[in-house]
């Protein structure tokens, strides 16, 4: 059996042999399916814009969703750019390390699992917001939802702006901020045109095409080995310069104790905190299919991820047998850290070349374009309810917005977000992708989370306390951020860091949930006091569903 499988990996490495092209150049094969998908998803826009007639269908394809479609969109939602590209990089450079935040990522759901998912569905109507605003009041609620949203879509925005950029330029061979133009136009075709409906079908299809692709190469680089995990991770440890030290935590990612700590609360609260995620559980039709939904999402993620260790560590093994990945020196020597062709962003686009030949890296190139533009097009969905939903319909116009002009709004939206996201992806051209969004998460368990979690399960909370909770939590995560080496340094240009480290999550979450505490418990308005009295409304219908069909009358 291993020799018939050890067979067709070298059919498969030999059948695309003849089509490589050298990295940089542009791949026909690639160009063909990277073609054949734009041309499919087209088709999928052009039908989903004739069903999308109303606000409910954008942005929440009327609710039409089963939980098993819904578990494929929320997979394919969250296997980003981070996910593929930006994780096996950092494997490759880090070890063992890298893949915290795989581990961190994938903890996140059963937190939504057991506190959220299912309440969220019974209380809401588009978004995360109308949960939160249910039982207070809509105005500063809103502000601060609509806020700490679009801070973390412009997070996420970067990562998958700067994968789909340097992957376009790896296969065309053209300009970097050209190929971020387009990535960013194809979202608001998307988007504008085909709305949730679209989004999601091109989610489902995006999630199987990677899970198929990424069981494909991890199958591929085991054949390489033999299919004995023990030689590849052996040959790894000899080919990577730290040696041993790839197999031990906290050697550099993490190396210091408060950073992993801070990383790993914000991995593991930050998805029940994430505006495109919560979304999408409204795309179902209730409790129950939201809950099989996030088992569903959980099997396929936690399936992936174990597939990136194979990736990560195989990549360290294969890479350094062929220079021709790598900018060499004139001696022909090349350092395997730096001076890979594209930056550690694209280590699996060449380990997909190296195992399975110019036809594995099209698809893979392919598979890894569909989940930026279907992850893109996700935010950007977001980020257009938070403006025409929360701060248009809601605070501006104060609920006298038409559907129309609420669709027309989120256009417009759409659009000024593609142009900011397409501005990002040029500015942090160099920044590793699964870092941005390690931040992005950062953000959402600090200002997101505390207040989705106690506005729904504490009576006391309010709206002063969730406010000004909120808000502290999403400024000092804000500006640790902005403050750290991350940004301050290596975007800035700065000598040192004003921040000891990255990741704000364990001073910024504790202080948000004290900051709500502290708020609220002194809040004796009488607003306050009905708040309080409108809770056990709040957890009847959280509970048990009750009046959760005539969400949008709320």
């Amino acid at each position: 059996m291993k020799k018939t499988l050890a067979l067709f990996a070298g059919l498969m490495a030999v059948s695309g042999a003849s089509y490589a092209a050298a990295p940089g150049q542009a791949n026909v094969p690639a160009i063909v399916m990277f073609l054949v998908f734009i041309v499919g998803t087209m088709g999928i826009t052009y039908w989903a814009a004739r069903q999308t007639k109303t606000t409910s269908d954008f942005y929440t394809a009327g609710g039409g969703i089963t939980g098993f479609q819904n578990g494929l969109a929320i997979a394919g939602d969250y296997l980003s750019a981070a996910s593929f590209l930006g994780i096996a990089g950092m494997v490759y450079v880090s070890g063992f390390d890298g893949m915290v935040y795989a581990i961190g990522f994938l903890f996140g759901w059963p937190v939504v699992m057991f506190l959220i998912a299912e309440r969220l569905r019974n209380l809401g109507k588009y978004n995360f917001a109308d949960v939160t605003s249910f039982r207070m009041e809509q105005t500063p609620i809103r502000l601060l939802a609509a806020s700490a949203s679009l801070i973390i879509i412009a997070l996420y925005l970067i990562a998958q702006m700067v994968g789909a950029g340097k992957l376009i330029v790896l296969l065309f061979g053209i300009n970097y901020k050209l190929a971020v133009v387009i990535v960013g136009s194809l979202m608001m075709i998307y988007v504008t045109f085909g709305g949730m409906t679209a989004t999601t079908w091109v989610q489902i299809i995006k999630a199987v095409l990677m899970l198929f692709g990424a069981t494909l190469m991890s199958f591929l680089v085991l054949a390489a080995f033999s299919f004995n995990p023990d030689r590849m991770l052996a040959e790894a440890v000899a080919a990577h310069p730290n040696g041993i030290s790839i197999m031990a935590p906290g050697q550099s990612l993490i190396s210091n104790p408060w950073n992993a700590l801070s990383l790993g609360l914000g991995l593991a609260l930050g998805t029940a905190g994430l505006p495109h995620i919560l979304m999408r559980f409204f795309t179902v039709s209730n409790a129950k299919e939201a809950r099989k939904s996030v088992i569903y999402a959980s099997s396929f993620i936690g399936y992936f991820y174990l597939l990136t260790f194979i990736i990560g560590f195989g990549a360290i093994a294969l890479l350094v047998r062929h220079p021709e990945y790598y900018a060499t020196n004139p001696d022909g020597s090349f350092d395997m850290l730096t001076s890979l062709i594209g930056g550690t962003n694209m280590v699996a686009v060449h380990l997909a070349n190296a195992v399975g030949g110019s036809l594995l890296l099209g698809f893979l190139a392919a598979v890894t374009f569909a989940t930026i533009v279907a992850v893109v097009a996700g935010l950007a969905l977001a980020g257009a309810a938070a403006i025409s939903h929360d701060l248009y319909a809601n605070v501006f116009a104060r609920g006298r917005a038409t559907e129309k002009m609420q669709m027309r709004i989120s256009k417009i939206s759409t659009i000024s977000l593609g142009v900011i996201a397409i501005l990002l992806g040029i500015i942090f051209e160099n920044q590793n992708v699964a870092f941005m969004v390690g931040l992005a998460f950062a953000i959402a368990a600090s200002a997101n989370f505390p207040v989705l979690v106690l506005s729904i399960s504490w009576r006391g909370c309010t709206t002063r306390g969730a406010t000004l909770g909120g808000f502290i939590g999403l400024v000092v995560a804000t500006l640790w951020v902005v403050l750290s080496k991350t940004v301050w340094v290596d975007v800035f240009g700065f000598a040192t860091p004003i921040t000891p480290f990255p990741n704000p999550g364990i001073v910024s979450i504790p202080l948000a949930f004290i900051a709500i505490w502290f708020f609220s418990v002194t809040d004796k308005s009488a607003r306050a006091v009905r708040e309080r009295a409108a809770f056990d409304a709040l957890t009847v219908r959280s509970q048990t569903g009750i009046g959760a069909s005539s969400a949008s009358a709320h």
